[in-house]
């Protein structure tokens, strides 16, 4: 054990009593111990493999607020946000610390930010040891120094094997993840599924940060380039964000949680990065392949029977994983804090393969998209999907939004107006057709778009360097270097124009219906930026 685990803490004041302590244990000897208690292999690249059980994803139909006088007029209640009671969290939270009472627990004192202007430290208790080895790669790690005089403002109480009553507890059923901004407790139980960790502080900082320190909280990732200028990723799971984020020619901030401050600096949440495998291979992805190593952990992945991974295969869930330290990517920056922001892109996986591979945004259609948080689920994903459906997720992150989205893209407008930066829309999804009859659009033309657009090189706007789409209202540019300049139309890549404008007149209703619950807090200029209606 190392020193730190001599260390004496209690975690009486939570209510836990007569625990074994495993405190601040080394990346290692979570791994060792997760292995010796047979909850996970070693794959023969050196990371270890769990399985997160019944639960490979998040839950957001569990996901809870206690609603109480922090909570009551701030949060946005509703299908996203549920409201807990404040007896039933205290009765249920009385539950879970009675469950873990007596039991080996694993203890990780951490922060969140990057910036010491908005750290908040964070007490994460584990009931499994690969739980608590995901907090070390997914929060900051102090340093020993810092942890001497440690004092924990939030608590995360992880009990996967903790099941609830829903009859008598209030929860929807078994499962559940209840964030406290009274008592500053983030409570998982009955899911092993590790995101809901990292999650529940995102929701937390999502509050926070707004309501008292006048930043903008983003699920997005971010990198900086050679010059200090730096480029935020906006997407939902399945568009690239990580991929594109991590670029050998710059350096990495973070890869999906980030705060933008008043001072026009974009500083990490995390210390690690959580990315889907599904496909992976070295020579698409050779960053995040090579940062699979001892110390990551892979999740719900394909092991042959000498450890080899299917990165493929994807019997267990399409949503397999891996989270590692950053410091396993070579290219990041330090601190994970970047200034400057030249350049936001919002990234879509648009499986109807309709929208422009990429289009500028003016500021009315930035603050429309950023409200819509628009990808596609594809055929076979979920039971029932057998065509293309359109996804709307507010500000590419609803789930984890406790304030009305309309509250960040107000900020983000703010922003961009004060800092001048350009908005890219870009379809990292389909082309020549729909998802079934065209292809994803490959990664090395995407990559040779976005850094056009960091370079300066799709020109200013005007007739000659941009085309206005004539169902989204998007400027598209005609020219792209390392692009052929037939992929950089939908409609010429589709060549049947009578069903492509059937498709995107199709796409741009679903963008319409789904805009009217915001329509009564948007203004002009934003509800401008929306596909325009054509008159009959």
């Amino acid at each position: 054990m190392t020193n730190l685990d001599t260390k004496t803490i209690s975690l009486d004041s939570l209510g836990i009593k007569n625990a074994t302590l495993r405190y601040q244990l080394t990346s290692e000897e979570l791994h060792n111990a997760t292995i010796e208690k047979g909850q996970g292999k070693e794959t023969t690249l050196g990371a270890i493999a769990v399985n997160t059980g019944e639960f490979t994803g998040r839950s957001p139909k569990d996901r809870f607020i206690v609603k109480d006088d922090v909570t009551k007029d701030k949060v946005w209640w509703g299908d996203i946000n549920i409201p807990f009671d404040s007896e039933k969290f205290d009765k249920l939270y009385d539950k879970v610390v009675g469950y873990l009472s007596n039991k080996e627990l694993f203890v990780r004192d951490s922060y969140a930010c990057a910036d010491e202007n908005y750290k908040l430290n964070i007490r994460v208790v584990n009931e499994y040891p690969w739980s608590n080895m995901f907090a070390y790669n997914m929060f900051l790690r102090p340093t020993e120094e810092e942890l001497k005089n440690f004092s924990p403002e939030w608590t995360v109480i992880n009990a996967p094997g903790f099941m609830a009553d829903a009859k008598v507890d209030g929860t929807r059923q078994h499962n559940f993840a209840i964030l406290n901004f009274s008592k500053k407790i983030a409570l998982i139980g009955g899911t092993g599924y590790t995101g809901e960790i990292k999650k529940g502080i995102f929701s937390a900082l999502n509050f926070i940060l707004p309501v008292y320190k006048n930043t903008l909280p983003m699920h997005c990732s971010a990198n900086v380039g050679k010059d200090g200028d730096t480029a935020i990723f906006f997407g939902l799971s399945g568009t690239g964000k990580t991929t594109l984020s991590t670029d050998p020619n710059r350096s990495l901030i973070g890869d999906d949680e980030h705060g933008w401050t008043a001072e026009n600096t974009v500083f990490n949440f995390e210390g690690g990065c959580y990315a889907k495998v599904i496909n992976l291979s070295k020579e698409q992805e050779p960053e995040i392949y090579g940062a699979i190593k001892k110390g990551a952990i892979l999740e719900n992945v394909i092991l042959d029977e000498k450890g080899n991974v299917d990165f493929d295969d994807t019997s267990i869930t399409q949503n397999t994983r891996v989270s590692y330290p950053i410091y396993h990517i070579e290219n990041i920056q330090t601190p994970s804090i970047g200034k400057n922001p030249k350049n936001i892109f919002f990234l879509t996986a648009d499986a109807f393969g309709v929208l422009p591979p990429i289009s500028k945004l003016t500021p009315g259609q930035a603050a429309y998209h950023f409200i819509s948080g628009y990808t596609a689920k594809v055929a076979g994903t979920e039971a029932g999907v057998t065509e293309p459906l359109p996804s709307f997720s507010a500000c590419f992150g609803a789930p984890f939004m406790p304030l009305h989205p309309t509250r960040y893209a107000e900020m983000l407008s703010e922003k961009m107006k004060e800092t001048g930066v350009n908005v890219w829309l870009v379809n990292t999804g389909w082309t020549a057709g729909p998802y079934g009859i065209g292809h994803r659009m490959k990664l090395k033309y995407t990559r040779a778009m976005i850094n056009a657009a960091l370079n300066g090189d799709l020109g200013e706007m005007s007739y000659d360097n941009y085309h206005t789409h004539s169902v989204f209202g998007l400027a598209q540019p005609r020219q792209c270097p390392g692009v052929p300049s037939e992929m950089l139309s939908q409609r010429k890549a589709w060549d049947n124009d009578v069903e492509y404008y059937k498709t995107a007149h199709k796409l741009a209703n679903s963008f319409r219906s789904n805009f009217k619950k915001f329509e009564e807090y948007a203004n002009e200029e934003i509800l401008a930026g929306g596909p325009p209606i054509i008159e009959e």
